[in-house]
């Protein structure tokens, strides 16, 4: 089959996904996990009594989704609209005179939504994976350059100095949280779904066996049971794609912190260095940062997958009319694109290369303009923070305007010299002693997990 999208492109497949999230959002993975629902079903109808459990135990031993005849149900699929029909189908014929209690009371949506949801939680659980292994990198780098003094910009401008160990706790923070977010979602969100044509269990009774054959359901399938059929009411899978899309973003800002300080001007870092990644076809001295222009791309693919499955929330009564096959296209993507911002931002953090001696001379390029704050600091007890911030100001400006560094403008002030002293003004220019809480925080970002007693 000839391929047409990123996604399943020979050429570009592992650029935006991997093939284990792949094989989970696999067309037989979708089969397989409708099989293994109907089956489940049956199952969970004859512990309630609703089937007799000789047929449950006929249907467990003839449903087998390799037997069933892939080109007849392609076919059967795209002329019925949907999967499960066709799919019961054969089944029922493997089953004989049991297939008669195949798919009792349920709804074609049912068992498509519930083998979403199986999907779901083992596309959760590979994300979580990755995102524990990104973090413990980021942990190690922040951890290793804890004491690393560069630049801290602000609008592209040197602002104050931080080190990049702050930078990267930073980076770390907010995939932390992500993580317990995770963690949250998959205890919350991975509903099994059981509700029969409109919702109300109508087809098993009045009784209470349509609500204990949909907990039995999700007990068979370590899914969580809700409290009312959740057909139109889809944000749990909305809250899922939301924080994939949220986590491919705080990567996505790595991504772009990364890519402009391998440029050129900055020259700070360096993604790791394999023969021909990043090569141009014209310029040989080239080696862009490939990985993490795909963490700029997939954060922007991300949000239109969010976006997409929020409109897909307004739905139509008990039965949405067409916003429910945005889903089939949306959910696997959005794993797919989230599962390769991991794994290349994982690849780029294992060997990314740390310039310190340009992030030391970077730091000079202002001649020492990125502590002012430090020296207006330290003038205001004597001259009021006003005055400080303006003999300060008028420093930098003679500085910007003539070249030439702070302290030496400071030092040929008398009033600046009287408060101070020349050794202090030149303490207070030196770029390492003005971090502030950098490294605090950083050691709490780091040390966070074993704090937490993780």
């Amino acid at each position: 089959m000839a391929a047409s999208t990123v996604f399943d492109s020979f050429l570009f497949r592992d650029m935006f996904g991997t093939p284990e999230m792949r094989a989970v959002f696999s067309d037989e993975s979708f089969v397989d996990h409708i099989v293994r629902t109907e089956v489940a079903l049956a199952a969970a109808q004859a512990r309630v009594g609703v089937v007799p459990r000789e047929m449950a135990g006929v249907i467990a031993a003839s449903c087998e989704s390799a037997r069933l005849d892939r080109e007849r149900l392609r076919r059967d699929t795209e002329n019925v609209g949907y999967p499960v029909l066709p799919i019961v189908t054969q089944l029922a014929e493997l089953c004989g005179d049991a297939g008669g209690f195949l798919h009792w009371g349920a709804t074609t949506q049912d068992v498509m939504d519930t083998a979403v949801m199986l999907q779901c939680a083992e596309g959760l659980e590979l994300i979580a994976t990755a995102l524990d292994r990104l973090r413990a990198c980021l942990r190690e780098l922040a951890a290793a350059h804890i004491g690393t003094v560069t630049a801290g910009r602000t609008h592209l401008q040197h602002a104050l100095p931080i080190t990049f160990g702050y930078r990267v706790a930073v980076w770390l923070s907010a995939l932390d949280r992500h993580a317990d977010r995770l963690a949250a979602v998959r205890e919350r969100d991975l509903m099994v779904q059981f509700g029969g044509a409109a919702g109300t269990l109508a087809s098993l009774g009045l009784g209470p066996e349509g609500v204990r054959v949909r907990a039995e359901l999700a007990a068979e399938l370590g899914l969580r049971d809700p409290e009312i059929t959740w057909h139109v009411a889809r944000d749990g899978l909305v809250e899922i794609v939301g924080l994939l899309a949220a986590i491919g973003g705080s990567v996505g800002k790595i991504g772009t912190d990364v890519a402009l300080l391998c440029s050129t001007e900055f020259g700070e870092l360096a993604e790791p260095f394999t023969p021909g990644r990043g090569a141009s076809s014209t310029m040989p001295q080239k080696r862009n940062p490939i990985s993490s222009e795909l963490l700029v791309a997939t954060a922007k693919l991300l949000r239109d997958k969010a976006s997409a499955m929020l409109d897909a929330m307004v739905q139509d009564f008990e039965r949405a009319t067409g916003p429910w096959h945005v889903e089939w296209a949306v959910v696997p993507e959005a794993f797919l694109l989230l599962s390769s911002s991991l794994a290349q931002a994982t690849h780029v953090m294992t060997g990314l290369r740390v310039d310190e001696e340009r992030m030391r001379a970077n730091l000079g390029l202002t001649g020492g303009l990125v502590v002012a704050e430090a020296v207006m600091m330290a003038l205001a007890p004597a001259l009021g923070r006003q005055q400080a911030h303006d003999l300060v100001y008028s420093a930098c400006s003679r500085v910007l305007d003539n070249g030439g560094d702070l302290a030496t403008e400071l030092r040929a002030h008398p009033l600046v010299v009287a408060s101070l002293g020349a050794e202090e003004i030149d303490r207070l220019c030196d770029p390492a002693g003005y971090l502030g809480s950098a490294q605090a925080m950083t050691r709490s970002v780091v040390d966070g997990p074993a704090r937490r007693g993780r």
